[in-house]
């Protein structure tokens, strides 16, 4: 389910939103800084204080993660099972090194979110749709501008 160009947006977007409901439906989104792709079957992000996502999960698996590139204001929105991944688990070891990879032991966390994406939508800024005409390199420059980069 993860295609070669959610993996490419996944890589270069540097903050994600999990969101997550509790088993009384009350939502929650929360984003996330430690995120990545693995073999191309699941999404891994690391727990790190992350209690109300964690207890949200383990009552209701559905989730929705979305990312972007901020500059090209393109991404995906991905709906899927989550299951929580906890350091006694013997699978820890082996989803844990990318996510350390990314840390570079910074944060510490005991726990994993494994996501096995069901749906994928692509998301882009409405400029591309209302003016079809828009280039990435310009939707780059109005961003540049607009955050004073």
């Amino acid at each position: 389910m993860l295609t070669s160009k959610i993996i490419e947006y996944i890589d270069k977007s540097v903050l994600c939103w999990l969101a997550t409901s509790s088993k009384e439906n009350i939502p929650n989104v929360s984003p996330k800084e430690v995120f990545t792709h693995f073999n191309s079957e699941y999404i891994l992000v690391a727990n790190i204080a992350s209690p109300r996502t964690v207890k949200n999960i383990l009552e209701n698996n559905q989730v929705c993660i979305s990312f972007i590139d901020v500059l090209v204001q393109k991404g995906f929105q991905l709906k899927g099972k989550a299951e929580i991944i906890s350091n006694s688990d013997t699978r820890f070891n082996k989803l844990s090194t990318p996510l350390l990879q990314i840390t570079q032991g910074k944060f510490s966390f005991n726990t994993i979110t494994k996501i096995t994406v069901e749906k994928a939508k692509e998301i882009i800024a409405p400029k591309y749709i209302l003016y079809p005409e828009t280039t990435e390199e310009e939707q780059i420059e109005s961003a540049k501008k607009l955050y004073s980069l």
